[in-house]
């Protein structure tokens, strides 16, 4: 796929909801309510993101940054005490990652070619590359966003302000 494609998706172009778009309507309230039978937040699910893209981003500067033991441990450890601050600082960290990672995208093609160091052991059965590391951002922040979106709509407060497919 095309570096444009990969711009693209990151930013919620073509098949893809905008990720920030997504959230930034959202009031802490509903950040932090969590629907019947799912269990994290809207909230919850921005902090993971978080997490990995930040995770991520160290890869690539060259850090070695800790694996987690378990996947519970990029999430947040309790709900939102309700402070419209946190929220916020969530949600400006968001924007600001996937910035940093669209940016990213428009890398020299050698660049993206650029080896990632493992920072674990799994990490050396996946490809290893620039490349592949923002293409698994994309995968992986497009499935929570959707899980984001589906919470929004069994809420309903979906489509967003900036609109968006109902079907």
């Amino acid at each position: 796929m095309s570096q444009r494609a990969l711009i693209e998706l990151l930013r919620g172009k073509g098949s893809h909801v905008d990720p920030v778009v997504c959230i930034e309507d959202i009031s802490v309230e509903l950040a932090a309510r969590r629907v019947e039978g799912f269990p994290h937040s809207i909230e919850a699910l921005v902090f993971h993101m978080n997490y990995w893209m930040d995770y991520e981003l160290r890869r690539i500067r060259g850090d070695r940054p800790t694996y987690p033991e378990h996947n519970s441990e990029s999430f947040p450890i309790e709900s939102s005490s309700g402070n419209d601050q946190d929220w916020e600082r969530l949600r400006k960290q968001f924007a600001s990652l996937l910035a940093e990672f669209a940016a990213l995208a428009n890398s020299s093609p050698e660049e993206m070619q650029r080896r990632i160091a493992s920072a674990h052991a799994g990490d050396t059965k996946l490809a290893g590359t620039l490349e592949a590391v923002l293409w698994q951002m994309v995968a992986h922040n497009s499935y929570h966003v959707g899980q984001i979106a589906m919470i929004r709509r069994m809420l309903n407060v979906w489509p967003q302000r900036g609109g968006g497919d109902t079907w």
